[in-house]
């Protein structure tokens, strides 16, 4: 009788670094995938963080069907931009519409239940740059001395959408408009160190963009306090880049990494399609 073959024996791997980072090969992902499948994937995305696929020419429902296997899909109240699919972010920047967020962070860590991931396939690419960098942070909370981490252990940060109502108003919605939004999505706290559902293991889980303080600390130990935390993303030991082409896909597991979308592309074009897992209440 031939031996059973794993799912992992299907597919060949490519680790960009130690710490974080592969690259799947030989899956086909316009094509239904079977249970067992997905559940490898998910395995692999806790463990590396981030998973790449390559040459992955899929349609928008083929795109919304694969990360609908991870779990619900999210509507971003602040980014949606396509009416037939509003789980669907187009991200287009080009001469007229520079980037704007180019500081690392994590997703949506101003809802109450942050997003579990997100698979972002590139439409259209630069021909040089516009590199995305991904950072491991439970090896940057183990990266910490243990005195830090003690200090942290305990800790909440309030997380805001500052950022977003900021654009919004720059766009000219009216202070009544504004006020609206900010009872609809107040801001949340979540724990300094987060513990992984899956994995159990700790990272930093505050950003620069979302994170507004640390409670219980004065503004000035505050934001000492953070800044050291945000530079723990910036350690190369702790990152992988991956360098865009067109129909490439990244997923990501927001839980326990950053990232930081490089805009040396521009002002070249650069499209991309980003679909959001929802998540659960970090603890």
């Amino acid at each position: 009788m031939a031996e059973a073959v794993s799912i992992g024996e299907l597919f060949e791997l490519n680790h960009l670094s130690p710490c974080i980072g592969t690259e799947v090969l030989g899956i086909d992902l316009r094509a239904p995938q079977s249970d067992a499948t997905i559940s490898w994937l998910s395995d692999l995305l806790v463990e590396r963080k981030v998973l790449f696929f390559r040459e992955q020419p899929i349609s928008i429902p083929e795109h919304l069907a694969f990360a609908a296997r991870f779990g619900e899909l999210e509507v971003h109240p602040f980014t949606s931009n396509d009416a037939e699919y509003p789980e669907v972010i187009h991200l287009r920047n080009d001469t007229d519409h520079p980037p704007k967020i180019n500081v690392w962070h994590s997703d949506v860590t101003w809802r109450p239940t942050p997003s579990l991931g997100s698979i972002l396939r590139a439409r259209e690419v630069p021909e040089v740059g516009g590199d995305t960098l991904f950072a491991n942070m439970e090896a940057a909370y183990d990266g910490l001395d243990v005195s830090t981490q003690a200090r942290i252990a305990d800790l909440q940060a309030e997380h805001d959408n500052n950022v977003f109502l900021a654009a919004i108003k720059a766009d000219g919605a009216s202070d009544a408009d504004l006020e609206k939004l900010r009872e609809k999505y107040p801001p949340t706290t979540h724990p300094v160190v987060r513990t992984h559902p899956i994995s159990g293991r700790k990272s930093i889980y505050v950003n620069k963009i979302f994170t507004r303080r640390i409670e219980g600390l004065s503004e000035r130990e505050s934001q000492a306090l953070l800044e050291q935390l945000y530079r723990q993303a910036w350690i190369p030991d702790f990152q992988c880049r991956f360098r865009w082409r067109q129909d490439s896909l990244a997923f990501w597991d927001n839980r326990g990494a950053q990232h930081y979308a490089a805009a040396d592309y521009w002002p070249e074009r650069r499209a991309m399609e980003r679909v959001t897992i929802m998540g659960d209440r970090p603890r």
